[in-house]
């Protein structure tokens, strides 16, 4: 269920998606992000301040630079 879940908001509407580089751009945009529930989210970041339920915390990002180095290929199959 939770994969369904996932695939219908994520079809709900537009989606943009982003490659950042940089020196700790993993942790940057982490703290930018907020918690992955938004519920404990802080005020300040995309989830604190947007973020509805777990299933639709408005945003990804990857949680270290080994899973950016395998989900990037997947929205940007020709990215070098």
């Amino acid at each position: 269920p939770f994969y369904q879940d996932l695939i219908n908001y994520i079809h709900s509407g537009p989606v943009v998606a982003t490659v950042w580089s940089g020196p700790s751009a993993v942790s940057i945009a982490r703290k930018l992000i907020g918690a992955t529930n938004p519920a404990e989210a802080a005020p300040g970041t995309i989830r604190g301040d947007f973020g509805l339920v777990m299933d639709e915390n408005v945003v990804h990002g990857s949680d270290s630079v080994a899973s950016a180095e395998r989900e990037i290929p997947i929205f940007f199959p020709d990215f070098s």
